[in-house]
Formats: C-alpha cells, structure tokens, sequence
C-alpha cells in the first residue's frame, strides 16, 4: 500500500513503486478510471494509448492474414508516395 497527500491545488506526487510500476516519467499525463464497484485505477495514458491501437489492429491483422512487416510497410508506402517504394 501507498500514501499520497492531497495539496491544496488537488495534486498528489504519485509513490516512487507505482511511478515505476507504470513507467512513469516527468511530464508523462496518467488516466484515472472509476469502475462500477467505485475503485479508481491509474494508468500510464501513453501506455494504454498503444496497448489501444494494438488491440484495434489486431483484428485488421488478422482480416488480412497477419501480413508480415515487410507486407505493412510496402502498404504503407503506397498510401504514402501512391507506389510500394
């Protein structure tokens, strides 16, 4: 269990463990989430930002087969430049 002191402004320094835990680092933004039982729970929002574009691509992965890299970025370069370069 950790301890953070709410300051007059409404901030809190998050404990040194959970800083860590989370990968976070000066100037990283967190997200705070209620669940329905009233907890909160916090998380690295760059963190789970990409966690949310993998689970999203992933079924587009599969729909396409799973291509391999080399397959994404000839993809990608044709949407970028109109030919695979």
């Amino acid at each position: 269990m950790n301890l953070a002191k709410v300051s007059v402004n409404g901030q809190i320094t998050v404990p040194v463990e959970i800083r860590r835990e989370l990968g976070l680092k000066e100037g990283d933004k967190v997200l705070f989430f209620k669940r329905d039982n009233g907890d909160v729970t916090i998380k690295n929002a760059s963190a789970f930002a990409i966690h949310e574009a993998q689970q999203a691509f992933s079924s587009v992965a599969e729909r396409l087969g799973n291509p391999s890299e080399e397959e994404i970025q000839s993809w990608v370069n044709e949407v970028r430049y109109g030919s695979d370069k």
